[in-house]
């Protein structure tokens, strides 16, 4: 009797721990990478949406392909995502992001990532993350006299 007991047991913790792996997966085996974004794509261009009053908008709207370099390693991590706050995330600005993996069981999937969270945006090294292109047309061309000095304006 005690012998079966026992074998319930391991049964049932070995059934209980599978069930965790298997339902846990992507948060068990996540992987947080800090560095540059090199990419941010919506996946389905904007468009004009029309809905029923009571419908809700498809959250492929908001889905969004990201890549992002780790800093430690090089390697360019990408994913796709439906978090609406890498609406707002630029290539070149420094972000923490953690990427959640598909199942080995998922076979077309496995290896990739999906529900990149972003956990924290920021410039990197206070630089500006684009630097506005100049544009000719707008540019002055500086006076071909110089400016007069401070004693000439006030009689000095």
């Amino acid at each position: 009797m005690k012998k079966l007991r026992n074998v319930l047991f391991l049964f049932l913790f070995l059934s209980l721990s599978v069930y965790v792996v298997v339902s846990f997966y992507p948060y068990i085996f996540s992987r947080k990478v800090e560095g540059v974004i090199k990419a941010v794509e919506r996946v389905t261009p904007p468009m004009a949406i029309l809905t029923n009053p009571g419908q809700a908008a498809t959250a492929q709207i908001f889905s969004f392909a990201v890549g992002v370099q780790d800093h430690r390693t090089g390697e360019i991590v990408t994913g796709s995502t439906e978090d609406r706050q890498w609406a707002v995330a630029k290539p070149g600005q420094c972000a923490e992001a953690e990427f959640f993996p598909y199942p080995p069981w998922e076979f077309p999937k496995w290896g990739t990532y999906h529900n990149v969270r972003l956990l924290m945006l920021r410039e990197c090294d206070g630089v500006p993350v684009v630097q506005p292109p100049a544009n000719p047309e707008t540019t002055t061309t500086p006076p071909a006299t110089p400016p007069a000095s401070e004693n000439q304006l006030f009689g000095g």
